[in-house]
């Protein structure tokens, strides 16, 4: 054990002249110093932030998926001869292209699989929704009235609508608790009329609060019967999307290759790549939203990666500048006896202290500023969790000590190859 100590105590002795040589230059030069630590921190602190957001935002994503449970598999519309996920899908629903072959019929059929226990269809509109002088643009969710047996929404007050009221198409409304303050304040809602789309609809719900679920605040909405919507609001018979609960989760798989058949029978589709829908069971849903989050992490770990190698840059531009200023200084002590190997541990030692500190410092700052992004997002009513991966500390590390020895030896090999006569006449 002594032995060892002693090997390390040389060690430092060995390194302390280069180390104290190396300090006092930096710190004579403390502008040209503190702009190379910069560029150091910002790239290890975006690498953390990345990695850090990432995984909250990853976490958020799971916890609104989990949050319905994970025994449900959706079908929802979809671009013929377009992939479920592909960027020709989104963009054509996104365009406006309309598939009107997805009916409440089609969730009546899939109930009767053996394996589904209940299941909703639902579509979205927008319109004015008032009482008295009180007018609000908001969203209105229109939905089968199982849906109140399936999701994990609440009623705070009255009831939901029937399948009965849906099917007479009665003009009857659920409120979102945000929604019924704003109309009605602290008055009682229930059993009050409302005006949606100029006709009146009787309130005989109120959801409890729910909160933001994939960035959508379901408490401002309006919940209203889906057929009613369909023919008095939209003019259409179609839906978005049916959720189906099933019995047993572990035969999801099995499940949705049922319903996809059933739903090709239905739609009269032969050929696969011809699909008007797609049928997703919670698993698949979660890896694709892993896949996605994955790409856009690695994406911006690029970007993060070359904040790197511009503070990199300007170190090697920083110790170029020293080596030229420096010159007479480097012949001096060559003069004396300083050896090729001294010059280039002083140099190296210069570039690491800079990325030691930057890796310091940008560490810190990396971890401070994803707790406040956690927290902006925590008072925006997201459920980020604050998450430093452990992985993310050790990659801006290992990259802070490749860059400073890299963007440190070059310049520092130039240093220690001058010739003391030239460098001495470099002075005159």
């Amino acid at each position: 054990m002594n032995k060892y100590w002693q090997q390390f105590k040389d060690y430092l002795e060995k390194y302390r002249v280069p180390s104290q040589v190396a300090l006092n230059s930096l710190l004579k030069n403390k502008v040209r110093t503190i702009l190379s630590v910069l560029g150091v921190v910002i790239g290890i602190a975006a690498v953390i932030i990345v990695l850090s957001v990432g995984q909250g935002i990853k976490g958020f994503m799971i916890s609104q998926l989990t949050s319905f449970g994970t025994d449900f598999i959706q079908v929802e519309i979809k671009v013929p001869n377009a992939a479920h996920t592909s960027s020709e899908n989104a963009a054509g629903l996104a365009l406006g292209i309309t598939v009107t072959t997805l009916k409440d019929s089609d969730r009546l059929a899939i109930m009767k699989l053996s394996n589904v226990k209940n299941a909703y269809s639902a579509s979205m509109a927008q319109d004015i929704v008032t009482y008295q002088d009180t007018n609000k643009q908001t969203f209105i969710f229109a939905t089968s009235a199982s849906f109140i047996d399936i999701d994990p929404a609440k009623l705070a007050a009255g009831r939901y609508f029937t399948e009965d009221e849906d099917n007479s198409l009665a003009r009857v409304a659920v409120l979102g608790p945000e929604l019924k303050n704003y109309l009605f304040g602290d008055e009682d809602a229930i059993g009050k009329e409302i005006k949606v789309h100029r006709a009146s609809y009787k309130v005989v719900g109120v959801l409890a609060s729910k909160g933001s679920s994939s960035f959508i605040n379901f408490d401002t909405m309006l919940y209203l019967p889906l057929h009613t919507t369909q023919k008095l609001i939209l003019g259409v018979d179609y839906a978005t999307y049916i959720l189906a609960k099933v019995n047993d989760n572990n035969l999801s798989d099995v499940t949705a290759a049922d319903i996809t058949s059933l739903m090709r029978e239905r739609h009269d589709i032969t050929d696969p790549n011809k699909d008007d829908f797609a049928v997703t069971t919670q698993a698949e849903a979660m890896a694709m939203m892993d896949t996605i989050v994955g790409a856009i992490t690695l994406l911006l770990i690029a970007i993060a990666g070359i904040s790197l190698v511009v503070g990199g840059i300007g170190i090697m531009n920083i110790m170029y500048v020293s080596v030229t200023e420096r010159t007479f200084e480097i012949g001096l002590r060559k003069a004396v006896g300083a050896k090729k190997k001294d010059i280039l541990d002083q140099f190296l030692l210069e570039s690491i202290f800079i990325t030691f500190a930057g890796g310091i410092i940008g560490i810190i700052s990396g971890i401070l500023f994803s707790l406040m992004i956690t927290l902006i997002a925590k008072y925006l009513n997201y459920n980020f969790a604050f998450v430093v991966p452990i992985s993310s500390l050790f990659l801006a590390s290992g990259v802070s000590i490749v860059v400073g020895l890299l963007s440190g030896y070059y310049p520092a090999r130039t240093a220690a190859s001058l010739d003391p006569i030239v460098a001495l006449r470099n002075n005159e």
